[in-house]
This record gives structure tokens, sequence and C-alpha cells, in this order.
């Protein structure tokens, strides 16, 4: 049987002494060597700078100095707010200059061109080898602003305040007062509590009232825009229509509809018989008041339930044919 042992192993430790010597002479040679290297990587930097230059002047001459990409055409859509020179104008453009299409900052002229109030959206581009591409959505309006309290007493002219259908009033361009002339005026009072700001949405409530008005008119009749002159807000429950041949016609602020289908009717009526309605009150449905007017004489109040002892009189006559197409309406 073999026999067993035990033995103490040690394992030896050798210590090792790392000695470095620094003279003079080695540090300048260690010196000499760092900035070998230093001026090796300055060399590289400037060859690689030196290139950059180079081709950056290849590019300005071939781009922003080449006369072949000077700004030539300014391409903008058909639009009644806005022509060429005007976006220049906003723009910062200097068209006598005739800047490299590469110089002007496509995206700095949108957020100028979208922050005028006429307009809702901008795109710009540019079309080499000389054509800015912009494209406009201008704002469509609906009707006037006149607001004599808060300063807007102006109407149908370059300058006089315009209201799209979203209730954003913005001062009327001059290249959109021909189309917008026919336009009718709201008639706002003037509110501290929802003031009228340019570009900013209009909260008062009555112009919702007066937008339903007209809308109400529009939908009976497409060219209702043509003979209303003015809408406003006559109390808490009342509206006043006036036309362009001066009738005023007092509305709800509900049941549009049927009233305005009752105006067109005696309008027409008054038309075809030759005298012209100075008021009517068309909130109720039977008995409507009118008032008849006459170029020899001032208005004068028929009631619309006449007799017939008066059947004689011309304007109770024509009073009364007109209270029976009503009743039937």
């Amino acid at each position: 049987m073999k026999r067993k042992t035990t033995r103490n192993r040690r394992h030896d430790r050798q210590s090792v002494l790392e000695v470095r010597v620094m003279s003079p002479r080695i540090a300048w040679f260690g010196f000499l060597s760092f900035a070998g290297k230093l001026a090796k990587l300055a060399c590289v930097i400037a060859a690689l700078g030196g290139i950059g230059w180079g081709i950056w002047q290849g590019v300005r001459k071939a781009f922003y100095q080449n006369p072949d990409f000077r700004l030539q055409v300014i391409d903008l859509n058909t639009n009644p707010v806005i022509d060429e020179s005007g976006v220049a104008a906003a723009t910062g453009i200097d068209l006598n200059a005739c800047p490299s299409l590469f110089d002007i900052d496509v995206e700095n002229v949108r957020q100028k061109l979208q922050s005028l109030p006429a307009i809702t959206e901008a795109k710009v581009e540019r079309h080499l080898p000389g054509t800015l591409a912009v494209r406009i959505i201008p704002r469509v309006p609906k009707a006037w602003i006149s607001c004599p309290d808060a300063g807007f007493s102006d109407v149908r002219r370059t300058g006089a305040m315009l209201v799209d259908h979203l209730g954003i009033p913005y001062p009327c361009p001059e290249t959109q007062s021909a189309s917008a002339a026919s336009l009718p005026i709201i008639v706002l009072p003037a509110s501290a509590g929802h003031p009228i700001i340019v570009g900013k949405k209009i909260r008062h409530p009555e112009l919702a009232h007066c937008f339903l008005l007209l809308d109400s008119a529009r939908a009976a009749d497409p060219e209702a825009v043509q003979w209303i002159e003015s809408i406003r807000q006559v109390n808490e429950w009342s509206l006043e229509l006036l036309t362009r041949q001066g009738t005023s016609a007092i509305f709800s602020l509900g049941d549009h509809a049927r009233q305005m289908e009752s105006l067109r009717a005696a309008l027409d009526h008054s038309g075809e018989k030759g005298y012209v309605i100075s008021t009517i009150n068309l909130i109720p449905k039977y008995n409507i008041p009118i008032t008849l007017s006459h170029e020899a004489s001032p208005p004068k109040a028929i009631p619309v339930s006449a007799t017939a002892d008066a059947a004689g009189d011309d304007e109770t006559r024509r009073a009364r044919d007109l209270s029976n197409l009503l009743n039937r309406n």
C-alpha cells in the first residue's frame, strides 16, 4: 500500500523594481516626438481644410455665383390676395439685386408668407435653374366687419376689415377689394371681453348669430350676398337684416329657414307689384307687421290684418295682398 505524505509547498515571490531614468536629453527627445505627431496632425487638418475650402469655392462658383441660377421668375399661383411683387416685398427679396436661388431661405420665405393675415397656408420651393415656386391658400372672405366703437368703421375698401368663415378677421388686400365689394356687412358692438384682433378668431357671440342668418340666406338664395346690405343683432332675441333696397327685416335668433322663405316671398311679390317694403318683422308666423315705402311720402305702417273698409287705399290693398301671400306660406 502506497504511503501518503503531506508536503508544504511554498511559492516564492519575486519583487520587481522598475526604475525610470529621466534626464534633460531624454525629456527633449520626448518633446520632439510629441511635437512631430502634433505637426503631422496639423498638416492633416490643414489639408482637409484646404480640400473643404476648395470644394466650397467650387460649389459657390457652380451654384451661388452661377448666373444661370439667379432668381429669374417667381412662379405664384393665381390668387386674389397677393401678387409676385407683393411676395418679394413681404419676404424681403430684392428683385433688383437678382439674388441666387440658393441664397434665398425658402423656409424663412414660407414662414413670412404664412404669417400674413390674408393667407392661411404657404409652400415655397426652388425649381432650378431660376424659378422660385410659391403656392399659397388665401382666406376666402365671408363678410365685411364694421365696429365703429372699436375703430373699424370703413367697409368695402382696401384695408377695411374682412372676416372668413372661421371668424378670423384680416385687412382687405388691394387685389381682393373688387371681388369682395358685393359681400354683406356684419355690424358688431365693441366688446372688451371679445376684442377684434387681426388674425385671431372673433369670439363675439353676436358674430355667430349673424353668421347663422347669413348662412340661411345663402341656403335659400345663392345670390343672397348681392341683395343683403348688412346684418346686426338688435337685442338679445332678434337680428336685423338690411337689404340693398333699404328694407329692414327683423329675424329671431332661430327658425331662420321659415323666416327667410317669408322674406323672399314678400320681396318677390313687392318687386312684381312695383313697390318697396320699408320694414318687415318676420318673427310672428301670422299677421306679420309690414311698413311700405314710397318716394312721395314717408314710410307708413300698415297692419297686416287690413280690413275691407280700407280696400280702396293702395297701401292697404298692397299690404292685404302681401298678408294673404305670407299667411298662405
